[in-house]
């Protein structure tokens, strides 16, 4: 009876998940996102509840894949995995129906195929070494050193101090405290053996007993028991044709001599087993970060990969800044000392491969070598795009947008920084300054790429002036486009803005020894887990002319551009004074020249000369906006056309009996770039990303285009070598570079 109770308390739990997921209110709007939340935390105090919850999810995703229910596949498969990433004591059975079901969704088209073939490689690494996907997330999350799984994660929490009030940074600071207060590496340790010897053992481990003796033991036999399971689970997990009996063996004999001779009468079943306690998944090493320096987040990359890097990133920031690159970007002359004798026979390695500069090959060539001066030179084809995102999938709309996974032949990628920001739009207008920033830097200096992968991860909160309730979509744009985008993102991201502010207005509670759970810290780590589909959105770039004789300014904006007109300039000398009476026409002439966007996809330049008393730009689309909200302009693969969505508002003149006024009329249109120039003696206000710090007055004229990725000097050397001889080709090359999009990572992606 008790069993059919639990099991009756589950279901309710899940089809309350999937109700939240049909409803058609906004999730800002209510208390939704708990549902998903509870559900997991029942499983957590009850371990022995997880083949339960299992059993319930395999059957709702049968269900739904049986009645085309596909809004609500991912987020079921997505809270399936959360739990068979905890749980031990799952069946083959339940292991292998799991799995067929992600193999029959690799026939749909994405986002679908994505997350299932994701979902699929993860619980083939399962089947064959179970508590694999445990291990590995403990040991990159909180930074345990092991030579058998090296991969390292951090999350770096950014929050801009005038975006964000100073309780919301206060609670999200005390939570996060008090969480990892609890996380020393003594405890995780601990939890990954037991994790790892429940899975591995089964019903022959006595997980209480097991709990008790590896408190009591020291850190130097803990260590050793550590380093020895996490040993015999990667050999399972990484081998081909896993040979189970040997690592198993193993298994069992350091849990009899963790647990004593004891542990072989408990294995036999004769004392009855008490309910084994609970495993938590220690949440992520987060960092908390107040956003008040342009280059920090390039500073705290620095600094993550500074103590392990092979490239020998030196700790003094500045020092590293200075050598070979100017303040103004250039390069200084960058030379290392050549080590071939320029005969292929004599070549330690091959052509392709990097050398270890600690290898004896070296060194014997550095004391036969006379010295040598060469410059380095970086691959020609050098494509930045690739460098930055995860492990290669089946990414195509809402996956990576190009590249073969590994940069430089004998690198890889063992460190992953995980980026969150927390604030509204004029925040992620930020963050694209700094990323743009952050890829400009590195065609230059070329430190982070090799050995990180950069993950985006956004979480929108409002101004303290704006309660969530009254939540204006002026300065939450791109969250509700990732919320029409990703359902599941509405439902569990969404839901923090009302969380957040409700959480800092909450008394703090001085009681250490009680036992709270952190909702906040736990949403945020279900996100940085799961949140692995980005969505790229396009970054555009703006050239502003105070003076036409001068150079331009150039900025980026990432969400929108407005355009205010300003006061008329003070009359020159010698000009007739206006005439009293006369009303003075609003706005100000404007030449617009833009390429109209077509379904062709060819060029077709439109100028049009217009009174205008303002204007926007944007490249987030409003709902009702053209074409399929699932499907907005701004974020596409990197081979579709880019479109700005430009809203201007014209003065129109009319004469009637009272004598002349104005009107005004809306004109929307689509264009990839636009340049406009004022006719008159006004001038324009610029305001990138509704941030009022970004504000650019005097403007006579300003280009808007898509910004290209950055490319690297010798890309540029090369490009204006060609076309110093004549290339046909240089053209081509020219028109078809690729634009930087900056990914934000989601559940899903861009579910059609």
């Amino acid at each position: 009876m008790e069993s059919s109770d639990a099991e009756l308390d589950l279901q309710r739990s899940v089809q309350a998940v999937l109700r939240e997921l049909s409803a058609q209110t906004s999730a800002l709007q209510g208390n939704q996102g708990m549902w998903r939340w509870s559900l997991h935390k029942k499983v957590e105090r009850d371990p022995g509840r997880n083949p339960v919850l299992v059993r319930i999810l395999l059957r709702e995703l049968e269900k739904a894949e049986s009645k085309d229910l596909w809004h609500i596949i991912i987020p079921l498969l997505h809270t399936l995995m959360y739990v068979l990433t905890k749980a031990t004591g799952i069946t083959e059975e339940l292991y292998h129906r799991t799995y067929t079901f992600c193999t029959r969704l690799l026939t749909l088209p994405t986002p679908y195929c994505t997350v299932a073939l994701d979902c699929a490689i993860r619980l083939k690494t399962e089947i064959a070494a179970p508590g694999t996907l445990y291990q590995r997330t403990v040991l990159a999350e909180q930074n345990l050193m092991s030579e058998m799984y090296p991969y390292q994660e951090r999350v770096f929490l950014f929050v801009d101090p005038e975006l964000v009030s100073a309780s919301v940074c206060s609670a999200l600071l005390l939570e996060i405290e008090a969480a990892q207060g609890q996380q020393t590496p003594e405890a995780c340790m601990r939890h990954v053996v037991c994790h790892a010897l429940q899975a591995a053992l089964g019903e022959a481990c006595h997980a209480g007993a097991l709990h008790r003796k590896l408190q009591a033991t020291s850190r130097r036999v803990l260590e050793h028991y550590f380093h020895a399971v996490v040993a015999a689970v990667e050999q399972m997990a990484v081998e081909a044709s896993p040979n189970r009996a040997g690592p198993l063996e193993r298994l069992d004999c350091i849990y009899c001599s963790c647990c004593g001779p004891h542990s072989l009468l408990l294995s036999s079943g004769d004392p009855p087993q008490d309910r084994p306690p609970s495993i938590p998944l220690p949440s992520p090493y987060i960092t908390f970060h107040l956003w008040t320096d342009q280059e920090q987040l390039w500073k705290e990359l620095v600094l993550f990969l500074s103590p392990k890097s092979q490239l020998r990133l030196s700790a003094d920031l500045e020092a590293l800044d200075l050598q070979g690159l100017g303040p103004d970007g250039d390069f200084a002359r960058v030379s290392v000392l050549s080590t071939d004798s320029g005969i292929e026979r004599d070549f330690p390695l091959g052509a392709d491969e990097l050398p270890d500069p600690s290898s004896p090959e070296i060194e014997r060539a550095g004391l036969q070598r006379k010295g040598g001066i060469k410059k380095r030179v970086w691959p020609p084809d050098f494509s930045m795009p690739g460098s930055w995102d995860g492990p290669p999938g089946l990414h195509r709309r809402t996956g990576r947008p190009g590249g073969d996974g590994e940069l430089l032949p004998g690198v890889s990628r063992v460190h992953t920084a995980r980026v969150l920001v927390l604030g509204d739009d004029r925040m992620l207008g930020r963050l694209a300054q700094a990323y743009h920033r952050l890829r400009k830097r590195e065609t230059q200096k070329f430190c982070l790429t090799p050995r990180l992968s950069l993950q985006l991860y956004y979480i929108p909160v409002l101004a303290p002036q704006e309660p969530a309730a009254s939540r204006s979509p002026e300065l939450g744009e791109l969250a509700t486009f990732l919320g029409r985008a990703d359902p599941w993102y509405e439902s569990t991201v969404n839901t923090l803005c009302s969380a957040i502010h409700k959480l800092a207005e909450m008394p703090l509670c001085l009681d250490t020894t009680r036992t709270v759970d952190p909702f906040i810290l736990d949403v945020i780590t279900y996100y940085v887990r799961m949140g692995t589909q980005p969505i790229y959105f396009q970054i555009y770039t703006v050239k502003i002319f105070s003076d036409l004789s001068q150079d331009s300014v150039e900025d980026i904006f990432l969400t929108e551009l407005k355009v205010k007109i300003q006061d008329s300039k003070s009359p020159k000398e010698g000009a007739s004074p206006r005439r009293r009476g006369v009303t003075e026409s609003p706005g100000a002439e404007l030449s617009i020249c833009y390429q109209k966007a077509l379904l062709s996809h060819r060029p077709r330049e439109v100028t049009i000369s217009l009174r205008a008393t303002g204007l926007v730009l944007k490249a987030i689309p409003d709902s009702d906006t053209e074409g399929s909200p699932h499907c907005p302009p701004a974020a596409v693969p990197v081979t579709a056309h880019t479109y700005l969505n430009v809203i201007v508002t014209e003065a129109v003149k009319s004469s009637n009996l009272a004598g002349r006024s104005f009107s005004t009329v809306t004109h929307t249109f689509r264009t990839s770039s636009i340049q406009i120039q004022s006719q008159e003696q006004k001038l324009l206000m610029l305001l990138l990303d509704k941030d009022n710090r970004r504000t650019f007055r005097d403007v006579v004229r300003f280009e808007v285009g898509p910004c290209p990725e950055p490319c690297s000097r010798t890309q540029k050397s090369k490009t204006s070598w060609l076309s110093s001889h004549g290339q046909k080709e240089m053209n081509t090359t020219q028109g078809t570079s690729k634009p930087l999009l900056m990914p934000i990572n989601t559940f899903s992606g861009i579910i059609q």
